[in-house]
């Protein structure tokens, strides 16, 4: 059980760090997931099921976790607002967001959180692609590997970062930033996760990534190839929304902070 067995590390420097999984139809991966992730960094871990048809909600309890469940599908976007929102009442110094389909390391945790704690980044995205080689032979498939490379790329360009994988399921955050991005306003879909590192680097955040391993595997979520285009598609549409409130030209909503619109 997670609250049995949470230890405070001396290494520690934030006094609270939440981590917060958002689930559907994780039942076979979720406790591996679990499992890697390192207690002693860690003060709680807040599931939330999106409906999901298996026993997710079952193991996590289990498990010991904090569980919310949704009534009905509310998208992988609408998902993250519900985990963000119950840890932000939980007034966190950092929140990891992790996929708990066992494809990304959780053990790596303390040396992200080792960036936010010296204030050398204020969000660390786990970056799947170190190299070709690794992300192919790790199952990362052909066509998410070269749309994955394209987007970061573009994205990189736009945005006047230096990061490695723009899509990672894999993120640190601190708490100041979850309170300042208007993420309640964003997609309920996976674009998402693009809309809030679009909003961060606006508002001057500081980005980073570190190589994280990745696993592909059948039990694992992985974007089916429609479902990509369409977030390729839609990420490039923030991108342009980025260039014209950069510009001038616009004044959009996903970029106002959120105090800003209260």
């Amino acid at each position: 059980m997670f609250n049995e067995k949470k230890q405070t590390s001396k290494h520690r420097q934030f006094s609270k760090v939440i981590v917060v999984m958002p689930a559907y139809n994780a039942e076979l991966t979720l406790e591996r997931t679990y499992r890697d992730i390192p207690l002693d960094y860690v003060d709680e871990i807040i599931l939330v099921d999106d409906c999901s048809s298996d026993r997710t909600v079952e193991i996590a309890r289990k498990l010991g976790l904090t569980v919310f469940v949704h009534g009905s599908n509310t998208g992988y976007g609408g998902n993250q607002k519900t985990c963000y929102a119950e840890a932000l009442k939980r007034d966190p110094d950092a929140v990891i967001m992790i996929h708990p389909d066992y494809q990304y390391d959780a053990r790596l945790i303390p040396s992200f959180l080792g960036f936010l704690e010296a204030g050398v980044c204020d969000i660390m995205l786990g970056n799947r692609i170190r190299t070709r080689n690794e992300a192919l032979s790790g199952g990362m498939p052909l066509y998410k590997y070269v749309s994955n490379r394209l987007l970061t790329i573009f994205e990189n360009m736009i945005m006047g970062q230096n990061l490695g994988d723009f899509h990672s399921g894999f993120r640190l955050y601190t708490g100041a930033v979850l309170k300042k991005v208007n993420f309640t306003k964003y997609s309920d879909d996976f674009v998402f996760d693009t809309q809030l590192l679009a909003q961060a680097t606006y508002l001057g955040f500081k980005i980073g990534d570190a190589p994280v391993p990745v696993r592909y595997f059948p039990e694992a979520s992985s974007i089916k190839l429609l479902k990509s285009l369409k977030y390729g598609f839609h990420t490039l549409f923030i991108m342009g929304q980025y260039l014209l409130q950069r510009a001038g030209i616009i004044s959009s909503k996903l970029f106002q902070a959120r105090d800003e619109t209260i």
